[in-house]
């Protein structure tokens, strides 16, 4: 059976659901507290949460058979008898596995331009979205009501820079950012791979997933994939680094003559071209 929570001392739904919320007396339809059948809910089209692991849903599904639900799921009127979910769909969706018929519900007042954002609070409070799910839902906000990150920053309790480093996320591609989602990859694994190249990030990925690196040792890889990239990056078009042609440069001028230094995994070989024979009897003075 259901348990229900008496209305005037239910648990609060967070601080952000309140500081979004006008801040009047409620009306009549906010006053709304009831168990409703749970087929008359329907999600929220476009929520910030886009996974829901099985195996989490099965365990909270057996927490509400054994206490029932100890928090009421917050709605909105929709026209007829149904009501959209603003906070709660993944308690909705365990007690559907629960075999649950009926849930309680609180319904608020809420215009359908801040149903979104009210979803995205609730869920960042209770640190229940995947770091992929918060930062497509706070580059929506961004693009759609043109929040700054101050501004997001403020509305969600939460540093700048814990909201901009949130948004760096987007930089990996789709693919990965969909094995973030799924739990392929830790936000760990995902926040190291941006250390690497755009056009590197989608290999390497594959190679974490299919060797289960931990997160160090993807650290380490992008490391070795850094140092490679830097090292090429400082060679000469001829593929010689600083330090080589540097030697030759010494090498040139203390012999008075043009000096080669081929290496190869730090074997080679020093070349020392002559014109003539009278400048190859020079350099043998020099060298003996």
């Amino acid at each position: 059976m259901t348990a229900v929570v008496d209305p005037n001392k239910r648990r609060a739904l967070g601080r952000g659901l309140d500081a979004l919320l006008p801040a009047r007396p409620a009306t009549a339809v906010e006053r709304a507290y009831f168990l409703c059948a749970l087929e008359k809910l329907v999600p929220q089209k476009g929520q910030p949460r886009r996974h829901f692991d099985p195996k989490a849903l099965d365990e909270l599904a057996d927490t509400i058979r054994a206490h029932g639900v100890l928090e009421p799921i917050v709605v909105r009127k929709l026209a007829g008898d149904r009501f959209e979910i603003i906070a709660g769909e993944r308690r909705w969706r365990a007690c559907q596995r629960a075999g649950l018929r009926e849930v309680p519900v609180i319904v608020k007042d809420t215009p359908e331009a801040d149903v979104f954002e009210l979803a995205l609070v609730e869920n960042a409070q209770r640190e229940d979205l995947n770091a992929v799910e918060l930062a497509e839902a706070l580059d929506r906000l961004v693009k759609e009501r043109g929040y700054t990150q101050d501004a997001l920053a403020a509305r969600l309790g939460k540093d700048r820079s814990t909201i901009s480093n949130s948004l760096r996320l987007l930089r990996l591609p789709v693919r990965v950012r969909d094995r973030v989602l799924t739990g392929e990859l830790s936000e760990g694994h995902a926040r190291s791979l941006l250390g690497l190249a755009d056009s590197q990030i989608d290999a390497v990925a594959e190679k974490v997933i299919r060797g289960k690196l931990s997160v160090r040792a993807t650290e380490a890889i992008v490391r070795a994939a850094r140092t490679k990239k830097a090292t090429v990056k400082d060679a000469s078009p001829d593929g010689k680094t600083p330090a080589i042609r540097d030697l030759e440069a010494k090498l040139t001028r203390a012999l008075g003559t043009k000096v080669l230094v081929r290496d190869q995994g730090n074997r080679g070989e020093v070349a020392i071209p002559y014109a003539d024979l009278d400048a190859l009897d020079r350099l043998i003075d020099k060298l003996l």
